[in-house]
């Protein structure tokens, strides 16, 4: 079944004017992914280019076109991990990056430690050479319309969350059985200042006892003894039942990706009242997009074919050959 990329652009409510762009969206990023893979790229450098293109797309909550915080600036969350080694890199709160998806590989790939925060990403950056943009950058009208509209007194908090998409994310298994997950996000809508979410965050143990430190777990995970996921959705509410982790708990015990994406979301619906999305694959290549939000955009490239979809049931394919 080797090997596949399969990547998520938010699951929420997206309205319908913005509809075409998040599948065009997720197909072009599924479509550079499989690029990397087909040219012997592993599973990690085809995530965090999957991943890449979507905070490069305005359309998405990552990156440019993040959501704003409550004082109206973007602060972002990103995180990268590796199934063979466990090997993870995460940034929080990091602003004036265009892509904290690859400020995140560098962490794992240049540093001792998993998560660095704030100022000290910052000057991990800048250390680095990578670039510092101007916010303005970053910020799109689309993101400003909606950050004034929820400020207003009379804003009504449901109407207020009709077009949010949440975190964006991509996972992969390359042609060595080597599975990896990246996610990105800007976070929720006004969010308070220095919030963090589910994204950067780790809970790597058994099910019946969980130590929280800052890798991931709730908003992915990549373990080469399971597979791979990443998670978008109300990061509270993820972080509450270590969705990640909990989806490959239940592919530890037999299941499918897809029967487990279910059971997982299944019982964060449940048990704290949160609806989200997963994308999630097997060191096999066997894989799955799921959500309990009205909407998800998904890709998967595999085989040279396309998939993709937007409501629950839909499953559209095309050749990678077909330019459109």
């Amino acid at each position: 079944m080797l090997p596949v990329v399969v990547v998520h652009g938010g699951a929420g409510h997206i309205p319908k004017e913005r509809s075409e762009t998040s599948t065009s969206g997720v197909c072009a990023a599924a479509r550079a992914g499989y690029v990397v893979l087909k040219g012997g790229g592993s599973s990690m450098d085809t995530v965090v280019e999957a991943v890449t293109q979507l905070e490069n797309n305005p359309t998405f909550n990552a990156g440019c076109g993040s959501v704003l915080n409550v004082k109206g600036e973007v602060e972002m969350d990103a995180f990268v991990m590796e199934g063979k080694t466990l090997a993870t890199g995460a940034v929080s709160a990091v602003r004036n990056i265009a892509n904290p998806i690859q400020l995140a590989r560098l962490v794992m790939d240049k540093t001792s430690h998993v998560c660095l925060t704030a100022e000290g990403a910052s000057h991990f950056a800048r250390s680095m050479g990578v670039p510092e943009v101007p916010m303005e950058s970053l910020i799109t009208e689309y993101s400003s319309m909606r950050w004034r509209k929820n400020l207003a007194p009379d804003a009504n908090p449901v109407e207020c969350q009709m077009g949010k998409m949440g975190t964006v994310g991509a996972v992969a298994v390359d042609c060595d059985g080597v599975v990896a997950c990246a996610t990105s996000t800007g976070g929720i809508l006004n969010k308070m200042e220095g919030r963090v979410g589910d994204t950067p965050c780790i809970a790597r143990a058994c099910m019946c006892v969980c130590v929280c430190v800052f890798v991931s777990g709730c908003g992915g995970y990549a373990d080469n003894s399971s597979g791979a996921v990443s998670t978008t959705g109300h990061g509270e509410t993820i972080m509450k039942v270590v969705l990640a982790r909990l989806i490959l708990f239940h592919m530890e015990q037999g299941q499918s990706a897809e029967a487990a994406s279910d059971s997982a979301l299944a019982y964060m619906k449940t048990r704290v009242g949160g609806l989200g999305g997963v994308v999630t694959v097997d060191p096999q290549g066997n894989w799955a997009a799921r959500f309990s939000s009205l909407q998800m955009a998904w890709a998967a490239a595999q085989k040279d074919t396309l998939h993709y979809g937007l409501y629950t049931g839909e499953h559209f394919t095309q050749s990678l050959d077909d330019p459109h």
